[in-house]
């Protein structure tokens, strides 16, 4: 047996794996949208895709497709989805403009934050949601009080 890492060359210690009816849409609007470059991509004997790794910046993504059997399903298409990926960009207006061109819906418009970012909320094709952010101001100080307007900011 030959000894391996804990993981794998430019992995990180936690990586989403989308879980998706059409894995090829998928890839490909992560490409369009967000810049991915796909690593790997294994299919199926009738072409789907089964498993497919790509990366966004220095992130590493896993899109999966959905197999009854392994108990993994695709999320609904109605922006219910119980999970969000938080993405760092370099220009949010600009990234969600090409996700909106590949086929994501705007479930909130891009607008400044008390903590700092600019974040926007997208609803990509296949139904995950996905927060678009830049950071745009540093924030002056991480108190209790912050704390406090973020929470009241989101109606906590």
């Amino acid at each position: 047996m030959i000894d391996a890492k804990t993981n794998p060359n430019g992995a990180r210690m936690v990586i989403p794996m989308l879980v998706c009816r059409d894995g090829a849409s998928e890839i490909d609007f992560c490409k369009t949208a967000f810049g991915a470059t796909e690593l790997a991509r294994r299919s199926a004997p009738d072409g789907t895709v089964v498993h497919a790794t790509l990366t966004i910046g220095v992130a590493m993504v896993m899109i999966h497709g959905e197999f009854p059997t392994l108990g993994s399903r695709a999320p609904h298409s109605d922006g219910s989805s119980p999970v969000v990926i938080y993405v760092y960009v370099e220009n949010v207006d600009s990234i969600i403009e090409r996700a909106v061109l590949a086929g994501a819906k705007v479930l909130i418009p891009a607008t400044n934050q008390v903590w700092g970012d600019r974040v926007g909320r997208i609803l990509d094709p296949s139904g995950h949601v996905w927060n678009v952010a830049s950071r745009v101001q540093q924030p002056l100080s991480d108190t209790k009080e912050d704390a406090e307007a973020k929470d009241r900011h989101l109606g906590v």
